[in-house]
């Protein structure tokens, strides 16, 4: 099959809202040849699945990876449109599972491996809490099985650990603030709603802070979403896989828009070349283009690392 992987129109990579960040940068760096086995270990929006789908020959594999049931779906479809495709697997599941996935499948080592951290912009219409634009459940959660909801989080956390969560995963300096003002909510009524905790972050900090670019509750949302789903956790689970499970000369694509995230990796990646397994291709992260910066403000905090085994 013919490499469409450059001459791909940018219309192409918007799904529904969704328009992958760093996708011909990404697709680029890995050097996929059609008859590479592949993981997308975040479907998402299925925009870097389109172009992984279509860059491969029908001798090629691509194993897609989301917790999120309804990514998978999305990549179903847009495998069921493509004319000419590899073989692929869809898997219902956290790429933190990324070694028992392919054992699952018999499949010992694959040849590139792409992990798009910025999560699909269609969970914005999942009522599960994501957004602070709309009310709805506090949830947050990827999967439909999990059980420890933001909600639950909030309801039952000290002062102590709220502000950690706020601090560690958020950055929000008025971490202290939030969670003093949680618990005395939470005297009165149970905080379930985006709604409540949005009234909550507002009257806890002060008025400069409700009129810039960035919502006041932006961060907090964004920290609750992180914990309570462990995304480092399952990061560094998922890069240690990924390092065990690459072909030689394989390579490993990581996209991060979270400060903590791109250390974990920067860090992760930098220990597994002192060891000697391969080589950080990226000493410097690749960034957005001024384009792309232009046509998708979304894409301002993306840096992409790339691992290449030896």
């Amino acid at each position: 099959m013919e490499n469409h992987t450059k001459e791909t129109p940018q219309k192409e990579l918007q799904h529904g809202g969704h328009q992958s960040v760093l996708l011909r940068e990404a697709i680029e760096e890995l050097t996929i040849q059609p008859t590479d086995k592949v993981v997308d270990a975040t479907i998402g929006g299925a925009g870097h699945f389109k172009i992984l789908l279509h860059t491969l020959s029908h001798e090629g594999l691509l194993i897609g990876i989301d917790a999120d049931q309804e990514a998978i779906v999305r990549a179903q479809t847009v495998y069921d449109e493509a004319e000419e495709s590899p073989k692929a697997y869809f898997v219902n599941d956290n790429f933190r599972n990324l070694k028992r996935i392919l054992q699952d499948r018999k499949i010992e080592r694959v040849d590139k491996m792409l992990f798009d951290l910025g999560w699909s912009g269609y969970q914005l219409s999942r009522g599960k809490g994501f957004s602070f634009q709309t009310d709805e459940p506090l949830l947050m959660t990827y999967g439909d099985s999990d059980v420890q909801t933001a909600a639950s989080v909030l309801n039952t956390a000290t002062e102590k650990v709220l502000a950690h969560i706020f601090y560690e995963f958020g950055e929000e300096q008025f971490s202290r603030r939030i969670a003093k003002a949680v618990i005395e909510s939470r005297k009165h009524e149970r905080i379930l709603t985006t709604f409540q905790l949005v009234e909550i972050i507002k009257k806890a900090t002060p008025s400069w802070y409700h009129h810039r670019k960035l919502h006041p509750a932006t961060k907090t949302f964004q920290a609750l979403r992180i914990y309570v789903n462990d995304e480092f956790g399952a990061l560094r689970e998922g890069i240690h896989a990924a390092l065990e499970c690459i072909y030689s000369k394989g390579k490993i694509a990581i996209i991060t828009f979270h400060s903590t995230e791109d250390r974990i990796v920067k860090h992760l990646f930098r220990e597994a070349e002192v060891k000697g397994v391969g080589k950080v291709i990226t000493k410097k992260p690749i960034l957005p283009s001024a384009k792309e910066l232009s046509a998708n403000p979304r894409s301002r905090s993306a840096k992409l690392r790339i691992f290449q085994r030896l």
